[in-house]
């Protein structure tokens, strides 16, 4: 039998779909590069922002109507309803479902319907099953599923519960399998890392230097770390990342500006809390890439709250940005709020200004890397052929060209111009 497995989302998700993909390979599958070629089609699929799932509705709509078609993923446990009413499909699964995969493509090939949801959003699947990575050189590790939190916005804690962590030596023995595989890079994911080993006594810093004292020339890229966790194991987490090993960079989502609005979107931390993190970052790293969040029309966001939030990235100029319009997801207390709602129309111009405010702040972060000249990890083939996306310490892409094959790679590279979201560098 031949499958097809596309995934959507975050890099936990894709950390799932690989593991499906190994499982079904391994369970004597062909895995196929298109849907048409298949006999089951498997769409791993994301339900986060309101734009999202209509993507991904649109996409299982237009799946061959005569393949076997399973939905698995986050969308299923977000908006079941939708989902049944405007999708025909076999087959449905929740997140991380594993080497149980493979029984439900077995029994939608013989002509069953499966809807496998009961336990989903508390399943942690062995962190040693089988894996086929999308990309050689770059191993995705989920370091555990759930989270802590209870933001007013957030769907997915519906779909992925909460936290449960992997040990540290799972972890590890996981990493060395990968980086004895070729893997170069290690992304470390959750939906928060930084609140990682709450539930086992322990925590991301004691992990990040179990990955680091493994022999081996390869990086480790920290995903996702609310404000609130973060600061709570901080000066360690900062010694932590003094490893040469691990890039220097931290994705923060701050998500307002505004205190008010936080406490609305049950934020457990305040701005300045995220200032206080960002600095200290900073102060041990001073070209730390910073990355965060931004949603815009909370309900309660007034245009003070609005320009507070413009006034933070003044401040403190992320060098990322993530701009999001708020849309109210299924089963969340933001749903419900009826006060202070913002309309699209306004929603659409806050998030048009902070995507400007954004590009040129960006813009200027990047200018500050022209004529450096350093060692770069090449993690992914560029777009056009005969490009190469790498990987400076502090995880700046950097664009390079050579008819060479450069994936996995290690070279020395100069920044020759830097753009809003990349730079462009030749080989030295």
């Amino acid at each position: 039998m031949r499958a097809f497995v596309k995934s959507y989302g975050c890099s936990a998700n894709l950390a799932d779909g690989e593991v499906l993909a190994g499982c079904l390979a391994k369970a004597g599958y062909t895995l196929v590069d298109f849907a048409s070629e298949a006999d089951v089609i498997i769409y791993n699929t994301c339900g986060v922002k309101g734009p999202t799932e209509n993507r991904v509705i649109a996409a299982l709509k237009c799946a061959p109507k005569k393949r076997k078609l399973v939905v698995a993923g986050c969308l299923p446990l977000i908006n079941f309803q939708r989902l049944s009413q405007e999708v025909k499909f076999d087959g449905v699964v929740g997140p991380a479902a594993g080497d149980g995969i493979v029984d439900v493509a077995n029994s939608v090939i013989a002509g069953k319907k499966v809807v496998a949801l009961e336990s989903a959003s508390n399943s942690k699947p062995l962190l040693n099953l089988p894996h086929l990575r999308s990309n050689p050189v770059v191993s995705v590790i989920p370091v555990s599923y759930g989270c802590l939190g209870s933001c007013a916005y957030c769907c997915v804690v519906s779909a992925r519960g909460r936290l449960r962590s992997y040990t540290v030596n799972e972890i590890a023995e996981r990493a060395r399998k990968d980086l004895t595989g070729g893997a170069k890079e290690l992304w470390i994911t959750s939906q928060d890392t930084a609140c990682y080993g709450k539930d086992i006594d322990t925590n991301l810093a004691v992990l990040l230097k179990a990955l680091t004292d493994i022999k081996g020339d390869f990086k480790v890229r920290v995903g996702m770390m609310t404000p609130n966790c973060a600061k709570a194991i901080l000066s360690d987490l900062i010694h932590a990342f003094k490893s040469k090993k691990i890039f220097k960079f931290i994705h923060l989502p701050v998500q307002s500006g505004d205190d008010s609005v936080l406490r609305n979107m049950n934020r457990f931390y305040s701005v300045q809390d995220f200032r206080e993190i960002v600095n200290a970052f900073r102060v041990a790293f001073p070209k730390l890439t910073v990355a965060t969040d931004v949603i815009c029309g909370f309900p309660g966001e007034t245009r003070e709250a609005f320009e507070n939030t413009l006034n933070l990235i003044n401040k403190v100029k992320p060098d990322v940005i993530n701009v999001s319009k708020f849309f109210a997801r299924p089963r969340t207390r933001a749903a419900e709020m009826r006060d202070g709602i913002v309309e699209p129309a306004e929603i659409k111009r806050r998030s048009s200004e902070v995507a400007r405010l954004m590009k040129r702040v960006s813009s200027e972060r990047n200018q500050r890397w022209v004529n450096w000249i350093g060692e770069v990890l090449v993690d992914e083939k560029g777009k056009i052929l005969g490009s190469w996306i790498s990987r400076n310490f502090a995880y700046k892409p950097i664009i390079l060209k050579s008819s060479a094959n450069l994936l996995g790679k290690m070279v020395c590279a100069k920044i020759v111009k830097a753009f809003s979201t990349y730079l462009s560098g030749k080989i030295e």
